[in-house]
C-alpha cells in the first residue's frame, strides 16, 4: 500500500464527496481517482478493497466533524445547565450543516453496514465508542442527566439532524414557535434534559 497521508487523505475525503453524492453502488475506485484529479489506478494503490475504503471514510468524516477544540473550551466556560446543553447541541448541528457532505456520507455508511456485516461490525464499534465518549464527557462536565439522558438526546439529535439534511422542508411549521432547526434544537433539550 502506498503511504503518502496527505494523499492517502485527499483520496478519503473524495471518497466521501463520492459517497455522499452517488452512495454506496457509486463508490469505486474509478470514481474516487476520477473525484480526487488523480491518474486511474490511485485509489486501489492506497485501499486494499472498498470496505478498507468505506472504513477509513468513517474514521475520517468522526474526526471532520469533531468539535473545534477552541470553540469548545469557550462553551464550557458556560454553567453547567441545559443552556450549555443546548448551546452544545446547537453547535453539533452547526458542523453538521457546514459539512452536509461528509454527515451525508457517515449516514450512506450506515445504510451500506446494513449489506455488509464487516463494515456493521466496524461503524458499530466506531459510532458506539462515539456516544460512550459523549457519555464519559457529560458526566466529568457535570452536566444534568446521565448516560439514559445523553443516549435519548443522542437518538432525538440523530433525527433532527437526519431532517434536517433530507427533507428540511417535513418540520417547517409543524411545532409553531420552533425554528427549523435552532428552535427545535432547544425543544428537544428541554424535553430531554433535566434541569439539574
Amino acid at each position: 500500500m502506498a503511504g503518502n497521508p496527505e494523499r492517502r487523505a485527499a483520496l478519503v475525503d473524495a471518497g466521501t464527496e463520492v459517497l455522499a453524492r452517488s452512495g454506496a453502488r457509486g463508490l469505486t475506485f474509478r470514481a474516487v481517482d476520477a473525484e480526487a484529479g488523480v491518474p486511474v489506478g490511485t485509489a486501489s494503490n492506497y485501499f486494499t478493497d472498498r470496505d478498507d475504503l468505506l472504513r477509513q471514510i468513517d474514521a475520517r468524516m468522526h474526526t471532520r466533524l469533531a468539535p473545534d477544540p477552541e470553540v469548545l473550551a469557550g462553551l464550557m466556560a458556560a454553567p453547567k445547565d441545559r443552556t450549555l446543553v443546548t448551546a452544545l447541541m446547537r453547535d453539533l448541528m452547526g458542523r453538521v450543516t457546514r459539512d452536509r457532505t461528509g454527515y451525508l456520507a457517515l449516514l450512506e455508511l450506515r445504510l451500506e453496514a446494513t449489506r455488509r456485516p464487516g463494515l456493521r461490525a466496524s461503524f458499530t464499534e466506531s459510532v458506539r465508542a462515539e456516544l460512550e465518549y459523549g457519555m464519559d464527557f457529560h458526566r466529568r462536565a457535570g452536566l444534568p442527566g446521565g448516560d439514559e439522558t445523553v443516549a435519548v438526546l443522542y437518538l432525538a439529535m440523530l433525527g433532527l439532524i437526519l431532517e434536517h439534511l433530507t427533507l428540511p422542508g417535513v418540520l417547517e411549521g409543524v411545532l409553531p414557535g420552533t425554528g427549523v432547526p435552532d428552535g427545535l434544537v432547544e425543544r428537544l433539550v428541554t424535553t430531554i434534559v433535566p434541569e439539574r
